[in-house]
């Protein structure tokens, strides 16, 4: 059941979640409700060592209270702490979403989204970390889902521990479904699925392999929605069912039609500048209000530029 949301981020942004209890619902702790609720063990933790933090009625309560039909649970979240190592940096933002829990936001190829060596201040972290900083919430930089530096395209950002807890569990089970768009070299096969293990190359420390003996289970499904024959390429529309490194890159190289600008799988410049991968598409449930959630990136200006047909995007092929 979706609680019922007390104005949620304050200007502190200390979160505060009620939930009225249910008759099937009694019986149990308030611990036993919250981790049905897909609380983590941490969070729990958290929440016992925080003093006031859980309240019964609007009274201080344990978490091993036994809650009755009719109780009025509220947990009341500390506040974030600020992420240590990331500078705030100002930017351009494209966020096509925004609640009290998670942004979704439309990384242009090129942006790291982590500071790394060699990348201290120009990341989607930093521009965050200052958005937040300008509206005076503390904030944490939780990334959901991973992209490569160049890639393009749709990026969750949890902007809590509840949220980032609640939607990594989706992630982990297969239910945050991505799509991605890809320039493909030649014509692929109207579509297919490609199933084959995926490990680190020995001797690199950044390329990955198809490693059928020690390799880890990855799978990609792919329809090709257009080819041009002039140039011999196919754009694709593809899902992944499990989220390997490199996983796209990996296996597009692996049946014989790799990524063109691929630095490490196909290191072809005459077509695009940079990895012809886009994160097209995201949908889930919403980690607290329970309902569905669907965002689409637009095609970047250099993938539209080799298939304007496909620039406004598309239905999913894949249901």
């Amino acid at each position: 059941m979706p609680p019922d949301l007390i104005p949620a981020i304050m200007a502190s942004m200390n979160l505060t979640l009620t939930y009225t209890i249910k008759k099937q619902e009694a019986g149990r702790t308030a611990a036993d409700f919250l981790r049905d609720q897909g609380y983590s063990g941490r969070i729990l933790v958290q929440l016992r060592k925080t003093s006031g933090a859980l309240l019964i009625n609007g009274a201080p309560a344990f978490s091993n209270r036994t809650l009755a039909e009719g109780d009025v649970l509220t947990v009341l979240f500390p506040e974030e702490p600020c992420s240590e190592g990331i500078v705030p940096v100002p930017m351009d933002l494209s966020i096509l979403y925004e609640d009290d829990f998670f942004m979704a936001v439309n990384k242009p190829a090129g942006m790291p989204v982590h500071p790394s060596l060699g990348h201290y201040e120009n990341t989607l972290a930093n521009g965050i970390a200052w958005y937040m900083k300008e509206r005076g919430i503390p904030f944490t930089f939780r990334a959901v889902n991973r992209l490569d530096r160049d890639t393009s395209g749709l990026l969750l950002i949890a902007k809590n521990r509840l949220a980032s807890c609640l939607l990594s569990a989706q992630a982990a089970s297969h239910n945050l479904h991505r799509e991605y768009s890809a320039i493909v070299c030649g014509k692929t096969e109207p579509s297919g699925t490609v199933s084959a293990p995926i490990a680190r190359k020995e001797g690199s420390i950044l390329e990955r392999t198809v490693d059928l003996e020690h390799g880890e289970a990855a799978v990609t499904h792919y329809v090709r929605m257009a080819y041009k024959e002039d140039a011999d390429l196919s754009f694709l529309r593809l899902k992944l069912s499990t989220g390997r490194t490199h996983q796209i890159r990996v296996h597009m190289k692996f049946i014989g039609h790799p990524i063109p600008g691929d630095f490490l799988y196909c290191p072809d410049y005459s077509v695009i500048k940079r990895q012809a991968l886009h994160s097209s598409r995201l949908s889930f449930v919403h980690p607290v209000t329970k309902e569905p959630m669907e965002f689409e990136a637009p095609l970047p200006d250099d993938m539209k530029a080799l298939f304007p047909e496909m620039a406004y995007g598309c239905l999913s092929p894949f249901g």
